[in-house]
């Protein structure tokens, strides 16, 4: 009769002594947080599979990230937005017009998603075959164009320029990822491919060991045009000559920047505490060892041009950093 009352008094007693001396940080539940990156094979997939795999993040006591293919950076910023992702990587300029509703085709207001960090400028590049008499955009008409998958960066900014420049409707549009473009290249199945991307492109120096290729100066149908006046978030860029195999000639392009952003639900210590694992000195030299694009990353660059606010958790790290 004794052993009821003496199996109540033990269940009370031990969650009393678990409310009153919770279970110490080692043992609670890790948080898991998404990281979108991009298609398999380009640099958004490689940043945040390296945040990912980075050591002094694994150790964190209260969380981890678990970084998740997608198409690019439209598919990123809804899905932050939509809370189905805590972090992601997104083109400045679609951070900014999604912000204020102004997308291509796409009216939604995007003001959920809140910047971390500017990571690198990715530059566009267009590829043809050398010898091909493809010397403009405009000489495309008619011509099969690797343009990205659909929801990518690289989609997005390429239509907006063709668009702008009126070449749009006249190309032959493929939609096709980084790590098929260089092979359908290769095969003939493509005139010519745009990429978006952090440069040297992979998949670029996979087509350049194929077969003869050039890149098409992008900047100067850019200035002509007023897409610069237009569109103020895409900057000048030069590629160096022997960026790739046989292009010994500086090549004119421009570029937008990378945004590492956050869901505005995400905690603030969660930014925080990976802003503090990344941009130290050993956080810095690992993410330069990941891809040439990430040697530039620093601290002096991570808080500049942000169009979009910041998240609370960033402005924390980064005001401390005395850099806002």
């Amino acid at each position: 009769m004794t052993k009821k009352p003496l199996s109540l008094a033990l269940i009370i007693c031990t969650g009393l002594l678990l409310i009153l001396y919770p279970a110490p940080p080692a043992l609670a539940l890790k948080k898991t947080l998404v990281f979108k990156g991009g298609p398999a094979g380009g640099n958004f997939q490689q940043v945040a599979e390296a945040i990912e795999a980075y050591p002094e993040i694994k150790t964190l006591p209260t969380l981890s990230v678990t970084a998740q293919p997608s198409a690019g950076s439209l598919e990123n910023l809804r899905e932050v937005h939509a809370g189905q992702a805590d972090f992601g990587l997104v083109y400045s300029g679609h951070a900014y017009l999604g912000r204020n509703g102004l997308l291509q085709d796409d009216s939604n207001t995007y003001d959920k998603v809140l910047a971390v960090a500017a990571l690198y400028g990715a530059p566009a590049q267009l590829v043809v075959r050398k010898g091909s008499g493809i010397k403009s955009v405009k000489d495309l008409k008619g011509k099969r164009v690797g343009i990205g998958s659909p929801g990518s960066g690289a989609f997005a900014n390429c239509e907006l320029f063709f668009r702008h420049l009126g070449v749009w409707d006249t190309i032959i549009p493929v939609h096709i990822g980084y790590n098929e473009v260089a092979l359908a290249f290769a095969n003939k199945q493509l005139d010519a491919f745009w990429l978006f991307t952090a440069s040297p492109s992979s998949a670029i120096t996979m087509a350049a060991k194929t077969g003869k290729i050039d890149l098409l100066n992008l900047d100067a149908e850019a200035r002509a045009s007023g897409f610069y006046k237009k569109y103020p978030y895409f900057i000048p860029r030069t590629l160096p000559a022997g960026t790739y195999r046989g292009v010994q000639h500086d090549t004119r392009s421009f570029q937008d920047s990378t945004l590492w952003v956050a869901g505005a639900e995400v905690p603030d210590e969660a930014v925080y505490s990976l802003l503090a694992a990344i941009y130290d000195k050993k956080g810095l030299r690992y993410m330069g060892q990941q891809h040439p694009a990430l040697k530039d990353m620093a601290p002096r660059s991570g808080a500049k041009g942000l169009v979009i606010p910041m998240h609370p958790g960033a402005t924390r790290f980064w005001k401390e950093k005395g850099l806002l």
